[in-house]
This record gives C-alpha cells, sequence and structure tokens, in this order.
C-alpha cells in the first residue's frame, strides 16, 4: 500500500511530530519509554494486590455466634466469697514503669512480656535493661511483639538492643504476623495485648505499650492510661493468671509468631557487644539512681481483696474476628443495677456496635463515657470520626464527657455499679471489636472499684460535658481547645480519603 502524503513509511507521523518508536506525542510532549511504563503498571498492579487484599476480607464484619452467647451465660463474674488473688490499679506512668522493673528483677524462674510496640527509646532499653539481667541469672524471658510496628519503626531489622535479647541463651523474642506484603489478608490482623508475667505469680495487664510515651518519665510527650496489677501468693493457685498463661501460649504456638534472630552468633558483634554493655551499665544505673525499685513489695499490702477476676478476650487469629469482648463488656453492661462508666481513647462504631451502646443506654438509668475532645485526640483518625459521628453517638443514650485538658487520654477501663471493674486493651473502636487481639480484665471487687472510680473522677475533672450536638459546657477556669488550621485540613483529608475505611481505623 502506498503511504499518505506527509507519513513516511516506517515511522509514525502525526502534525509533523515524531512518536512511538518514538520520543514525542501528537502534543509534542515526551513519552515514557516502555520499559518505564512496564515498571510504573507493575508497581500499580502490585499497590492495587496490596490495598483490595489488605481491605476487601474486613469490608464484612462477623457476627456474635449462638456458641458465643452461650459462654458467656456459663462465666461467672460476681462471686460473694474472697478469691486467691489480689490486684491494684496502676495509675501513674512512672508506678508502671517502676512495677515492671520491680517484677523481673524479682523474678527466678520466668518472665513473659506480651507488648503490641516496644521502642528501643528511654523506658524501652530500662525494660531491655532489667530483661537481659534476669536472663543473665538464669531466668527464662519469652516476648511477644506486633508485626506491624517492628516493621513500620524500622526498629527491628538491624537493632543491636534488640539482638542483644534475642540471640541470648535464655531469651526468645518471637514476632506475631511479621508484616508480608505477598500476603495482604493478614496485614490488619494485629497483636494488641500488653501485658507481663513474672514466677506465675504475678503480672501486670493494661493499655500501656513499652516505650516512652507511656512508662516512666521521659521526654515532652506522653499519653495516660491504666494497668492492673494482679498477685496470688503461690503460684498456679490464681485463676485468672492460670487463664492468661494458657491464653499467651495459644498465641505463641500459633504459625503466625515466628522467632526473630535465634542466633547466638550475633553476640559477637561489635554492635551488639556494645549495645550489651551500654545495657549492663544502665541497669546498674537504676539500681542507684531508683534503689526502691529493686526491693521487695509487700504486694498483700498494696493489692485490694478480689473476689474474682474473668479475663476477656478477642479469637486469636489474623483475620476478621468475631466481636467477642465488645459483646460480653456490653452485656455486662446491659445487666448493672443502676450504672455504668466507661473511658475509651476514641469511638469508631458501626451500626451493630452502636444498638448495643443504646440497648445498654436502654437498660441502665446512668451511662456515662468519657473520650478525647477531637482537639485533644492523638490519634487523627478517632478525632476524624468523632466529629463526623458524635450525633449518631450522642442518639444511643449516652452520656459524653470529652477529655480536654492537652494531653491525649489513652485509658480503656469502665465499672459497673459498685463492684466490677474493667481495665485492658480494648477501644470502642471497630478495629478493637472486629480486627485485633484484644484483652479486659473484669475484676469483682468493691475496695478496687472505688480505687478506679477515684482515678477516673481525676480525669473527668478536666471534661467539657456534652449536652447535644451543639452545645458542651466548659468547666468554671477551663478554656476548650480549638483545632487550628492544620488539624483541620488534616481532618478534612482523611475525611474525604480514608472515611470509608473506618473500620481499618
Amino acid at each position: 500500500m502506498r503511504a499518505e502524503a506527509g507519513m513516511k513509511t516506517g515511522s509514525r507521523y502525526e502534525n509533523g511530530k515524531k512518536y512511538g518508536n518514538g520520543e514525542r506525542d501528537r502534543n509534542g510532549r515526551k513519552r515514557m519509554k516502555k520499559p518505564a511504563r512496564l515498571l510504573l503498571t507493575v508497581l500499580a498492579a502490585a499497590l492495587c494486590y496490596i490495598v483490595a487484599g489488605a481491605v476487601l476480607p474486613f469490608v464484612r464484619q462477623p457476627e456474635v455466634s449462638t456458641e458465643t452467647k452461650e459462654r458467656f451465660e456459663k462465666k461467672e463474674f460476681y462471686v460473694e466469697a474472697p478469691g486467691t488473688e489480689r490486684a491494684a490499679v496502676l495509675s501513674d506512668n512512672v508506678d508502671a514503669l517502676a512495677e515492671r522493673i520491680r517484677l523481673i528483677s524479682r523474678a527466678q524462674e520466668r518472665i513473659i512480656l506480651s507488648t503490641f510496640e516496644f521502642r528501643n527509646d528511654e523506658s524501652g532499653k530500662d525494660i531491655m535493661a532489667a530483661l537481659l539481667a534476669a536472663a543473665d541469672r538464669g531466668v527464662q524471658v519469652q516476648i511477644l511483639v506486633d508485626g506491624m510496628p517492628a516493621f513500620k519503626n524500622l526498629q527491628l531489622p538491624s537493632d543491636p538492643y534488640f539482638q542483644v535479647l534475642s540471640s541470648h541463651a535464655n531469651i526468645e523474642l518471637a514476632i506475631y504476623n511479621p508484616v508480608n506484603p505477598l500476603e495482604p489478608w493478614k496485614l490488619m490482623g494485629r497483636l494488641h495485648d500488653k501485658y507481663l508475667i513474672a514466677d506465675d505469680t504475678a503480672y501486670i495487664l493494661g493499655g500501656r505499650n513499652t516505650y516512652d510515651f507511656f512508662l516512666g518519665d521521659y521526654g515532652n510527650y506522653k499519653n495516660y492510661d491504666w494497668d492492673v496489677l494482679v498477685y496470688s501468693e503461690e503460684p498456679g493457685q490464681g485463676e485468672s493468671m492460670n487463664a492468661l498463661l494458657d491464653y499467651f501460649t495459644q498465641v505463641w504456638e500459633l504459625p503466625l509468631c515466628r522467632l526473630w534472630k535465634d542466633d547466638p552468633a550475633l553476640q559477637s558483634g561489635k554492635r551488639v557487644t556494645q549495645a550489651r554493655e551500654a545495657l549492663e551499665e544502665r541497669y546498674l544505673s537504676l539500681q542507684e539512681r531508683f534503689p526502691d525499685w529493686f526491693v521487695p513489695c509487700d504486694y498483700m499490702e498494696m493489692t485490694r481483696e478480689v473476689s474474682h477476676i474473668e479475663l476477656l478476650s478477642n479469637p486469636i487469629h489474623c483475620y476478621a474476628k468475631e466481636p467477642v469482648v465488645y459483646y460480653e463488656m456490653t452485656e455486662l453492661m446491659k445487666r448493672a443495677e443502676g450504672e455504668v462508666r466507661f473511658h475509651t481513647p476514641y469511638i469508631i462504631c458501626n451500626g451493630w456496635m452502636l444498638q448495643r451502646l443504646a440497648e445498654v443506654c436502654g437498660s441502665v438509668d446512668d451511662v456515662m463515657m468519657m473520650t478525647n475532645s477531637a482537639a485533644n485526640n492523638g490519634n487523627p483518625f478517632g478525632a476524624m470520626d468523632y466529629r463526623k459521628y458524635r450525633s449518631e453517638i450522642l442518639e444511643t443514650g449516652v452520656g459524653i464527657l470529652e477529655y480536654d485538658d492537652g494531653v491525649s487520654y489513652h485509658g480503656k477501663c469502665f465499672v459497673i455499679d459498685d463492684r466490677l471493674s474493667g481495665i485492658g486493651s480494648f477501644n470502642w473502636d471497630m478495629r478493637s471489636a472486629y480486627l485485633d487481639t484484644e484483652l479486659m480484665l473484669v475484676i469483682d471487687s468493691v475496695q478496687l472499684n472505688e480505687d478506679l472510680r477515684a482515678g477516673m473522677a481525676e480525669y473527668e475533672e478536666k471534661t467539657l460535658t456534652v449536652v447535644d450536638e451543639d452545645t458542651v459546657l466548659v468547666p468554671e477556669g477551663m478554656t476548650a481547645q480549638k483545632s487550628g488550621f492544620p488539624d483541620r485540613l488534616l481532618n478534612g483529608i482523611l475525611s474525604f480519603f480514608a472515611g470509608w475505611a473506618r473500620f481499618l481505623m
């Protein structure tokens, strides 16, 4: 066939400009070369695969099964006689670090630390130093951390401090569900538990991660949170201790959990050797600066009498979970005689969760929630969702207090009437309900209930009272915080781009 006028055989021209095999398109712009286009296509496809694989399995939330409801009815939460365990609330960050160090320093046989996030900052190194000293004297140590923070913070892959621990003969460090982009359907299921067990006689469980925001008095930023210390005089006597040990064993033995750098040869490396020396020096320094942290404690005097402690837990796999903890907490609350008060850093609920809250409010005369105000919330997703759905939360009938004192509140606790108290890791959000492993202790103790109420009341003195969607009462002497332009801009961006994914936040 004869070539058209103005077109050269073997090449492509349009409007006198060469493109294709070429370098310019019809508008004279340079075209991307085929290898670059192919690479960009592959990367886009990979991104779509990861995002779709991570999101789609969790779009539909499981319902509560008949088996879960029947199992709940068989549980005992109220017991009239004193039990074998005692408990104390840990409300202060410094006390929370001190009691962890004390338990670790007094342990003789084994230590278990399970935490969502473990950093090598100041308080993190305090804990590392104590764990190393315990392992050096023959204590068996097991550490379990979640895979997402380890991947996100880029600490574990090459950090010599963690390698000091993982390479020790008496320490095993495992990662729950390590991040693997090739298996995106596992990415969202995380380990959110936080507890420390020492010698099967005492443990600390609550909402604190293992780094400076939650432990000690380091740096300018902190979060407020709660722990409970549980103690029994003889190993094996505590029912909740045995339940927690069984729970840990089930999680630890999952194929999801993988030992990290369990290689003694790492100890000979220069960076690891230096890190070990630094931790040994740090432990000596802690003993000199805080000698009272290392002396025996009269736990009988420090703790309160308890009738019973029940451990609530979510399923431990990494897929979409049946909302066991949320169901059991709200079912307990529905059966209160007159009052329920609960604290949560943020509240992100679907329709079923709001319905459950409405049922609690319909069954109990006085139901009050304290959460961060949008301006005070350290979680931008939580702040965004609260602004958007506060009116729907109010429609359930719950009273709302907004903590607004300038420090983000991270506490997860509740009291039911004058006997039951709950402390643990569960946030009132869809992630805690459907995605993460979660633990809550429900404690039957009049004295502990009084202690927790007193601590909760101190925070509630620094709150705004939400009357309705348009009215918030500010106590005398307080000035309500206002979100600055950067926060409002971020809120708008998140609402536009991430509002659809609230079940993952």
